[in-house]
C-alpha cells in the first residue's frame, strides 16, 4: 500500500477541513459568542497537522482502489474526531462520545441527534452542526479534487470509495472537472433553496443551516421540532429540494448540457420518482382520519416521504403516531434510499433494479435454460462486475445490519427501537420510531450502542467497503507475490 500518499491527501483533508472551521468562527465573531474561539483554535491546530503530513508530495502518487478505500476511511474517521472536539471544548456537548456521536451523524448526512434542545446551542456551533451535513453530503474528497491539481488517472479510485451508488464515472474527461462540476451543481442548488427560504420569511442564518440539512440529506434542525412549527410554504420549499438533492447529479449534468433526453432516460429518476408519488398516495389516503383535509394530508405525506426516501430525516409531524401500513412504507423507504450519485443514502434505487433484473433473467433462466440474456439499463448493458458487486453489497449489508441489532439490542430498548435505530442509521436517515422516534433522540443509548450506531452510520456512508477494508489485516501485512521495475 502506498502509505506515503495516504498521509499526504489525509494531511489535505484535515487541511480542508480546518479552512471549514473559519466559518463558525467568523459566526461567533459575527455574533459576538466566545465559543467561536475554540473553532479558530481547532482551525489553527489542523493547518498544523495538515502541513506536517502533506509538507512534502511522494515520489508514488499512484493510487490504487485499495488505497482509495483507506483514504476515504482515514479521512472521514480523522474529520469526525476533530470536528467532535470544539462541541466538546465548548461544554454544549459534556461527553466526548456523544460529541463524536453527532459529528459523525452530521458528516454521514444522518442527523440522528443525541441533543434533546438544538435551540439552545449557541450559532457558531449550531453553523458547524449542520454545515458539517453540507460537507458531507457530496464528499470531502470531492472538493478536494474539485481544488488540488493530482495528477493521475487512479484518482477516480477516490470518487468511486467515497461516492454512493454502485458505480461511479467521469461526468467530463478531466477528473478535477467533473469534482467541480458535480461542487457548482451542488453550491447552486444550496444557494437557490436559501433564497426559496428568505423568501418565505425564515430568517437568514436559519435558512442557510437548514440547506445545509436539506442539501447533504442530513436533516440536522435548528429547531426543538425539526420543521413541524414551519408554514405550509416553508415545509412545501424543503420537500421539493430533499426531493431535488436525492436524484442522481448526472441528470443536472445533462440537463446542463442539454441532453434532455439522456436526462429523462434514466430509469433510475422514473424508478424513484414512481415510488415517492405511490407513497405519498398510499399514506395520504391511509392518514386521512389524523389530518382531516386532503391537501394537509398530502403535504405532510409528501414531506415525510421525501425526508425519508432522500434519507434526510427532518419532521413536519410525529409520523410514529401514525397508522401501521404509513410506518410501514416508511421503514421501507428507508432501505431503498435515494438515487446513486446523489447526497442522499439508503442501499439506493438503481440496486434495487439491477436487483429486480437479476431475478427476472433468473426466472427466465428457468423457463429457458438455453436462453442467453443480458442485463441492461438505460439501453447500454450492465456489466457482470456491477451485478457481482451488487449482490455482494446487499449480502454484506445484511450481514452488518443483524449484528448492529443483535449489538444494540443489549440495552433492552425493545425490538421496534433497536430496529429502526440501525435501520436509521445505517441508512443514513436519523429518526426513527418510538424510542428514536422525530420526537426523541438517541441520547438514552449505551456508549456501547452509540459506537456501535456511529460505525453504522459510516459504513452506510461510505457504502461499506472503504470502513470495512480497515479490518483487513491483509491490507497492512500482504507483500505484492510479482515485482515489477518500469523501463
Amino acid at each position: 500500500m502506498n502509505a506515503l500518499m495516504v498521509f499526504y491527501i489525509l494531511g489535505h483533508v484535515l487541511r480542508i477541513e480546518g479552512v471549514f472551521m473559519l466559518l463558525p468562527a467568523l459566526t461567533g465573531l459575527i455574533y459576538q459568542e466566545s465559543n467561536g474561539l475554540y473553532f479558530l483554535y481547532m482551525a489553527l491546530f489542523l493547518f498544523f497537522i495538515g502541513f506536517l503530513l502533506s509538507f512534502k508530495r511522494p515520489e508514488n502518487t499512484t493510487i490504487y482502489l485499495k488505497e482509495g478505500c483507506v483514504i476515504t476511511a482515514l479521512s472521514w474517521i480523522s474529520m469526525s474526531y476533530f470536528g467532535a472536539l470544539p462541541f466538546y471544548f465548548t461544554g454544549e456537548i459534556p461527553s466526548l462520545l456523544d460529541a463524536i456521536f453527532e459529528t459523525v451523524s452530521g458528516f454521514t448526512t444522518t442527523g440522528a441527534s443525541i441533543l434533546p434542545d438544538p435551540e439552545a446551542l449557541c450559532h457558531a456551533t449550531q453553523f458547524w452542526r449542520c454545515f458539517t451535513h453540507w460537507i458531507g453530503g457530496m464528499g470531502v474528497l470531492v472538493f478536494l479534487l474539485a481544488i488540488i491539481p493530482m495528477s493521475g488517472g487512479s484518482n477516480i479510485n477516490i470518487m468511486r470509495a467515497e461516492s454512493p451508488g454502485p458505480s461511479v464515472g467521469k461526468l467530463v474527461p478531466k477528473m478535477r472537472q467533473t469534482a467541480g462540476l458535480l461542487y457548482l451543481i451542488y453550491f447552486f442548488l444550496t444557494a437557490l433553496e436559501v433564497l426559496f427560504l428568505v423568501v418565505g420569511k425564515m430568517p437568514l442564518f436559519d435558512s442557510i443551516c437548514t440547506s445545509f440539512a436539506t442539501a447533504g440529506t442530513g436533516g440536522f434542525g435548528v429547531y426543538r421540532d425539526s420543521m413541524a412549527s414551519q408554514t405550509a410554504y416553508l415545509q412545501w420549499v424543503v420537500t421539493i429540494f430533499m426531493i431535488l438533492f436525492g436524484v442522481n447529479f448526472n441528470f443536472y449534468f445533462f440537463l446542463l448540457y442539454r441532453h434532455f433526453k439522456k436526462a429523462f432516460k434514466m430509469s433510475e429518476i422514473r424508478a424513484y420518482l414512481a415510488i415517492i408519488i405511490a407513497s405519498v398516495t398510499i399514506i395520504t389516503v391511509n392518514t386521512i382520519n389524523i389530518f382531516g383535509n386532503v391537501l394537509t394530508g398530502v403535504r405532510h405525506s409528501a414531506f415525510q416521504v421525501a425526508s425519508i426516501m432522500t434519507t434526510t430525516g427532518f419532521a413536519s409531524h410525529d409520523f410514529d403516531m401514525w397508522p401501521e401500513p404509513s410506518k410501514v412504507i416508511l421503514v421501507i423507504l428507508m432501505f431503498i434510499g435515494a438515487c446513486a450519485g446523489s447526497t442522499g443514502g439508503g442501499i439506493k434505487v438503481s440496486r434495487f433494479i439491477i436487483l429486480y433484473k437479476s431475478i427476472r433473467k433468473e426466472m427466465k433462466s428457468y423457463l429457458h435454460p438455453k436462453s442467453v440474456s443480458k442485463l441492461t439499463m438505460d439501453g447500454s448493458p450492465i456489466e457482470h462486475d456491477v451485478v457481482r458487486s451488487v449482490n455482494v453489497y446487499f449480502i454484506t449489508f445484511m450481514i452488518l445490519f443483524t449484528a448492529s441489532v443483535f449489538f444494540v439490542s443489549f440495552d433492552n430498548k425493545g425490538l421496534i427501537t433497536s430496529f429502526s435505530a440501525v435501520s436509521a442509521t445505517i441508512n443514513n436517515i436519523g429518526p426513527g420510531l418510538h424510542l428514536v422516534g422525530p420526537t426523541q433522540n438517541y441520547a438514552g443509548f449505551s456508549d456501547f450502542a452509540k459506537i456501535v450506531l456511529s460505525f453504522d452510520m459510516l459504513a452506510g456512508r461510505l457504502e461499506l467497503f472503504p470502513l470495512l477494508m480497515l479490518f483487513n489485516p491483509k491490507l497492512y501485512f500482504s507483500k505484492p507475490i510479482f515485482s515489477h521495475k518500469a523501463n
